[in-house]
């Protein structure tokens, strides 16, 4: 009896032909149909509400747009917004490396608690989050009286609104992490550590390489997060004008007044950054993906 075994040449030649098949290729209208949709919502439900954000923040002019947004209160609002996030987004990037290098190249016991409680942002409504540490912190709280007495003010202050805003960025950054060190698995470190190089050596020397694109990504999306949180903060910060108002909070007070022109120049403001994290997150993907392909090239 004769075993015929297929050639790669052959195996190619009939994955070919099947590609060329009709039955292989999509129907001309089914092809064009989804994307005529897709572009459809995307520009009914992103672009479209994105452009009436700017232009009823220039309807009145420019200079009814800069003397909005030059407002005390909206100044105010603008330094505060900056001050939670400039705190919230380096204590996050501490935490969420340690997590994912513990995650990653450990195993102990509790391991799986932990990726849980990393995930529970996602899953907690930020206005509960807010309600937390009123809980905890408020007058009535259970560190309510001991606050008092010391004078340490942490609802309705600055300090509540970073609490607040450090709670619902926390996963951002760990959850960049931890699949690409996975991925990257423990290898590299362990032939670090056996060449002599300490814990801190191969830290900075092989892992931080190997994360850098990922790690500039969960920061960028963690502080893009922390500048337009709304609900946990809305709740523990008490709505003070020029003191607790972030730049989300003041674009809701000046819209219930009906000063609609001041609310979207507000507005506009986050809808830049939010375009600017857009552009820089597509940038660090495209150097990712060819630092990627210049490594496998080298190889």
């Amino acid at each position: 009896m004769t075993v015929v075994t297929p050639t790669l040449s052959a195996a190619r030649s009939r994955a070919t032909r099947f590609e060329d098949s009709p039955a292989a290729r999509e129907p001309f209208l089914v092809k064009w149909t989804v994307i005529v949709v897709s572009i459809a919502f995307f520009v009914t439900f992103l672009v479209l509400p994105l452009l009436a954000v700017f232009a009823e923040a220039m309807r009145k002019g420019w200079a009814a747009y800069l003397t909005a947004i030059t407002q005390p209160d909206a100044l105010s609002a603008i330094r505060l917004t900056l001050l939670a996030a400039g705190i919230a987004v380096p204590l996050n990037v501490l935490f969420g490396i340690a997590a994912a290098w513990a995650v990653a190249k450990h195993d102990f016991r509790g391991k799986q608690l932990l990726i849980t409680l990393i995930d529970l942002p996602f899953s907690v409504s930020p206005v509960i989050a807010g309600l937390i540490y009123v809980l905890v912190f408020g007058a009535q709280g259970w560190f309510g009286p001991w606050l008092y007495e010391h004078d340490i003010k942490i609802i309705f202050a600055v300090p509540g609104i970073v609490l607040a805003t450090i709670f619902v960025t926390v996963p951002f950054v760990a959850r960049e992490l931890i699949p690409l060190m996975q991925s990257q698995g423990r290898e590299e470190e362990e032939a670090a550590l056996v060449l002599g190089a300490s814990g801190l050596q191969t830290f900075t020397r092989v892992t931080l390489p190997n994360i850098k694109w990922g790690l500039l990504y969960g920061v960028i999306l963690c502080n893009a997060r922390a500048m337009g949180e709304f609900g946990a903060v809305s709740v523990v910060s008490g709505h003070i004008r020029g003191q607790t108002n972030t730049m989300p909070l003041h674009v809701e007070i000046l819209y219930n007044e009906y000063n609609f022109a001041a609310a979207f120049a507000v507005a506009s403001l986050l809808a830049l950054l939010a375009l600017v994290t857009l552009t820089i997150k597509t940038m660090i993907e495209w150097r990712a993906a060819s630092s990627v392909v210049e490594i496998e090239e080298a190889a």
